[in-house]
């Protein structure tokens, strides 16, 4: 049977481009469809089809262009596909072609309902005027188009109750990809690498990812404070000065790893005491990685690594990330099994995602 695999945009890092490329892989003749795409060392220009918005300044916008995706999406064109696979956490739920694609089941692979239009106190691009502007109306097209879908499935638990209250759609559940293995396995650090670790202290508190606002690694800064350890920042990002400024005025040691190579990621993990993930994530891939190297988690209690993140066996699930709480916290984590702490993360691994696809599209 042939399909039709559709995604918001394509870049370059992402879990749910993580999702996109394992999805390809499943269905290597599915044709690939975004709004744009911006990752073509990653997804191949020849296998993706974009549309007209690829062709303006607005792929740069993606505030300004929020209230013209819906209707792109009802406008894909003819497509010979027998389903249709639509991997969305904005509108690319909507999608929709003329010829015989157009009687096709709607499978929906759901990151979360638009957090722009449904959760703007989960993400601030939701505050701006345009968006609030545009989300009323928005948000009555976007429920109606959920309900056209032959089947629908999040990416955890949080997410399915999201759906089940902003789209009023019951939802089963299945979680991303990680590949486990990439991060179980020993790897050789060359030169500028293992110099980078040997500048790092013995023991730290580790954060890594994108440098962005929502991510809260300033709360990773504050607990390696409150638990008297050196703070390690591997990624790079917009909030690279207000991290170093906020490091300076607290008096907090912390070094910063920029874009580091998965080796040395690999081994960045291993070495500290543990990894500690602030952002409340509609899954939260990083956290299982880290336990894939047999490292403990410090996470929050909400959210998708409440889901992942198994309390006093593969880290700590905590309210908050006051002093009192992060010290219990690394105090609890400290001399936790790496074994167990691995045999946690297997439970997300690839090839169980790949199952599950596999049994709700039966292509």
């Amino acid at each position: 049977m042939t399909g039709a695999i559709v995604h918001e945009w394509l870049e370059r890092f992402g879990g749910a481009e993580n999702v996109v490329e394992r999805l390809t892989g499943l269905f290597p003749d599915a044709r690939l469809h975004a709004l744009w795409n911006d990752a073509p060392d990653r997804f191949p220009p020849e296998g993706v089809s974009e549309t007209w918005l690829a062709r303006t300044p607005l792929r740069r916008r993606k505030a300004l262009a929020l209230p013209l995706e819906p209707l792109t999406w009802r406008h894909l064109g003819p497509s010979e596909a027998e389903w249709v696979l639509c991997s969305s956490h904005l509108f690319a739920h909507h999608a929709r072609f003329s010829g015989p694609a157009r009687r096709a089941p709607k499978y929906v692979y759901v990151h979360t309902p638009a957090r722009y239009i449904w959760s703007p106190e989960l993400d601030e691009r939701g505050r701006s005027l345009p968006v609030r502007m545009a989300s009323p109306p928005l948000r009555s097209v976007d429920r109606r188009r959920a309900h056209e879908a032959h089947s629908v499935v999040a990416n955890s638990e949080a997410v399915r109750e999201r759906i089940q209250r902003h789209w009023g759609v019951d939802a089963g559940v299945i979680h991303p990809p990680v590949e486990v293995d990439r991060f179980t396995g020993e790897y050789e650090l060359d030169e500028p690498d293992a110099a980078a670790l040997a500048a790092l202290p013995s023991e730290y508190l580790l954060g890594a990812s994108r440098f962005v606002s929502y991510k809260r690694l300033d709360l990773v800064i504050r607990s390696g404070v409150a638990a008297g350890l050196p703070v390690v920042l591997a990624g790079d990002g917009p909030e690279s000065d207000a991290l170093a400024r906020l490091a300076a005025d607290l008096g907090a040691q912390v070094h910063f790893v920029s874009r580091p190579s998965h080796a040395l990621l690999v081994a960045l993990f291993r070495r500290s005491v543990a990894f500690v993930f602030p952002a409340v994530e509609d899954f939260g891939i990083m956290p299982v990685e880290a336990m894939a190297t047999g490292t403990p988690v410090i996470a929050r209690d909400v959210g998708g690594t409440a889901e992942t993140v198994l309390d006093g066996v593969s880290g700590a699930l905590v309210p908050d990330f006051s002093e009192t709480t992060v010290r219990e916290a690394v105090d609890r984590v400290r001399g936790l099994p790496a074994d167990g702490i691995v045999a946690r993360a297997r439970q997300f691994d690839a090839t169980v995602f790949d199952r599950r696809i596999r049994e709700w599209l039966p292509a």
